[in-house]
């Protein structure tokens, strides 16, 4: 006797949850809205359970699923207003949108020259961190944020999609962070 389509779907929630949840929650950054997401793809994949063809592996079709709620959830974002109350912003701006002298960023402030980037032990560092990346990665994050090339052209010249452009900038980040912290920050 085979699986019900009820019996499929209690092995898929109880095989994919933890994997689905922590994509989720990778990609939102917060637990409740990540469970939100994860219980909205196992509803559409029990009312889509009959379009599944096998084409793909269950946790495959699942995953597809779930980011488009992402997607979803993060359009929804987008569209939402945000609140600022104009008066708590004139504690920290001046009338034409300059800070104001005593709420600058503290690299802004007045007389403070040294930057980070100005700095030849951490110039090295970085040197160091970007040659640890795989080349493809190195190549994306200095096209990106020292030659300030937009996505499109280096999807273009990289021969990539739109989607692993991102993917691999935000795992290069990732890992230049780690690479900094642990070269940098601990010395």
């Amino acid at each position: 006797m085979g699986l019900t389509q009820n019996d499929i779907l209690t092995e898929w929630v109880e095989n994919y949850t933890q994997d689905l949840f922590s994509w989720a929650f990778h990609k939102v950054s917060n637990a409740e809205t990540a469970s939100d997401l994860v219980q909205d793809t196992f509803l559409a994949a029990a009312e889509k359970s009959a379009s599944f063809r096998n084409n793909s592996s269950p946790k495959t079709w699942l995953f597809s699923i779930l980011n488009h709620k992402i997607i979803d959830h993060y359009r929804k974002k987008a569209h939402q207003t945000v609140n600022l109350d104009h008066h708590s912003l004139l504690n920290f701006f001046e009338a034409n949108g300059d800070w104001l002298t005593n709420h600058k960023p503290h690299d802004w402030q007045e007389g403070n020259e040294n930057h980070l980037l100005d700095d030849d032990e951490f110039q090295e560092i970085l040197a160091k961190c970007l040659r640890a990346l795989p080349e493809n990665w190195s190549n994306c994050v200095k096209l990106k944020y020292l030659t300030d090339k937009k996505g499109e052209e280096i999807c273009q010249e990289m021969d990539i999609s739109p989607s692993n452009f991102w993917q691999i900038i935000h795992r290069a980040k990732l890992q230049l962070r780690d690479c900094i912290e642990k070269n940098w920050l601990n010395d």
